[in-house]
């Protein structure tokens, strides 16, 4: 990451990778862009649960692979939940309505945003996922000034 301050945590569970998920939300508002990288099966949509699950959502979440946009409307706030996963082209995000999204007061996450790369614009935070053993090593960077506040806020906690 070329980001100057990064949070680095070991999460060793679905149960803990959630959790940051609440804790991450929990500093978090709108408008904002969260990145949510990492390979195939490392827990993006798991933190996007727990993250949902803080702003009160109690249904289900799958990752939006095949609608490739999930959008919810929790006590107010309005969140994207993006699976570029199967974006073949970074044209194709002007006919998701990218663009009107952006504008508005919404917080969105990103899984597989290089699919989007020179389309989208630079996220707030960077949050990267990998395997680490039978655990996941989580890495949160600032890419924008909002990020540095979110990220400070972060640092606080952990």
């Amino acid at each position: 990451m070329s980001e100057s301050r990064i949070l680095s945590l070991l999460l060793d569970d679905e149960a803990e990778q959630e959790a940051f998920g609440s804790q991450l939300a929990s500093v978090c508002d709108g408008p904002l862009l969260v990145y949510l990288e990492g390979d195939l099966g490392v827990g993006k949509t798991t933190l996007a649960r727990g993250f949902l699950r803080r702003f009160g959502h109690r249904g289900a979440v799958k990752s939006p692979t095949y609608t490739l946009v999930e959008p919810y409307d929790l006590n107010g706030r309005r969140v994207y939940h993006l699976d570029l996963y199967r974006v073949a082209d970074p044209g194709e995000l002007e006919y998701l309505g990218l663009r009107e999204m952006l504008a508005e007061d919404a917080l969105l996450l990103v899984e597989w945003p290089e699919r989007g790369a020179g389309w989208l614009p630079s996220p707030d935070l960077r949050v990267r996922i990998a395997y680490a053993g039978e655990g996941r090593r989580v890495e949160v960077g600032a890419a924008s000034p909002r990020g540095e506040k979110i990220l400070y806020f972060l640092l606080e906690l952990f």
